[in-house]
């Protein structure tokens, strides 16, 4: 449940347990978070390795229901809806009519005819808006933002079920990915999703706020033993990044087509329609001009998010993302490039204060969780 601080920011269910933890709270989007505990990179490899606790309550949540719910969300969301069963989830997103990108998003099937959009934290009130505008005419369907009804808690990493296992009856092996299933989590009734934003396994729980400190303070008892830390938004920044997973705002807006993102197959290509749809089919069949690439860089310096990326003497791109992985020992980032620099090993440069450090594209990404790992 969203709270506001005495310096208007809003905090969530937690803000008082990450207090007591010592993490340095920065302002993301509007809400007071933890950035790091204990350490960036410490919490980076912690999930790498054995598995991370992180609050994301932040996130939105707007369900979309009626008879004629379904037709709703395939009007404003780009992937294929109707490819949900209940207890299924895809990822998808909002776009305009030039299919450029609203708010990339969860849609969670929770019955028929009632679906649940996890939406970015700085766009709820926005994607509210636009997602109540544009489903008005379509029929029996109604849009409530219930963001405050949720908190919401992920553990992530190769020991996150295990972990996990210890405090539910819930037979966790049976949740795919993509796919949750709903029943006690140390007492506490949660939605159990197996999703992340880390390139890792793991487990996104939808709880009720009251229930949160109660059930964080059980979830890190339960794995102190096994390696597992708090972990804050550095940590979640420079994960996903590493398994190459797009922020909305930054490697992705109103500027940027799906196409461009390299989101094609989020695309609901067979449907009927949907908005944006005749924009993407066209550059579909045109061609690209620009599309989002991944860089590492060839000589030290890590390019940071806003810096210019040069090919030759001429300056091509800004710097969407990038970081040095604590992981991996790379300094990565992406950007956008006109197609004819996209292809991999193509020379680039990026302007670090003043000077131009060497790099060149690579496919994304550059981190997947080992095979002998759970992904299906």
């Amino acid at each position: 449940m969203a709270q506001t601080s005495a310096g208007n920011l809003k905090t969530t269910a937690l803000h008082s347990r990450h207090c007591t933890l010592g993490a340095r709270m920065v302002d993301f989007s509007g809400w007071e978070m933890p950035v790091e505990y204990s350490g960036l990179a410490k919490e980076h490899l912690a999930v790498r390795s054995a598995a991370g606790l992180f609050d994301v309550s932040h996130m939105g949540e707007i369900e979309v229901a009626g008879d004629d719910a379904l037709a709703a969300i395939q009007h404003v969301c780009t992937n294929d809806a109707a490819q949900l069963d209940i207890g299924e989830a895809q990822y998808s997103a909002l776009t305009t009519e030039r299919g450029t990108v609203v708010d990339d998003v969860l849609v969670y099937k929770l019955a028929e005819g009632h679906y649940m959009l996890v939406v970015n934290a700085g766009n709820i009130a926005k994607d509210f808006t636009w997602i109540r505008e544009h489903i008005t005419g379509v029929g029996d369907a109604v849009a409530v933002n219930t963001s405050s009804r949720y908190a919401l808690i992920a553990v992530q990493g190769p020991k996150a079920q295990a972990i996990i296992q210890t405090l539910t009856e819930v037979e966790l092996d049976a949740i795919a990915y993509y796919t949750f299933a709903t029943g006690e989590v140390n007492g506490v009734r949660s939605s159990i999703s197996r999703t992340g934003y880390t390139g890792e396994d793991g487990f996104e729980l939808f709880l009720p706020p009251q229930a949160a400190q109660s059930l964080w303070d059980s979830i890190q008892r339960a794995g102190e033993s096994d390696g597992l830390l708090p972990a804050g938004l550095g940590a979640r920044d420079t994960l996903r990044l590493e398994a190459g997973m797009r922020l909305c705002g930054q490697d992705m807006d109103e500027e940027t087509t799906l196409l461009e993102a390299g989101l094609g197959w989020i695309v609901g290509w067979e449907k009927d329609d949907f908005i944006g749809k005749a924009a993407l089919s066209r550059q579909r069949d045109e061609g690209l001009i620009k599309r989002l690439v991944g860089f590492e860089m060839d000589e030290r310096g890590i390019a940071r998010h806003g810096y210019a990326v040069y090919a030759g003497a001429e300056q091509v791109g800004t710097v969407t993302s990038g970081t040095q992985t604590p992981f991996l020992k790379k300094a990565i980032g992406m950007a956008y490039v006109p197609i004819k620099y996209a292809k991999v090993d193509s020379e680039l440069s990026i302007d670090i204060r003043g000077r131009r450090v060497a790099a060149h594209v690579v496919k994304m990404p550059w981190y997947r969780r080992s095979s002998d790992r759970k992904d299906t």
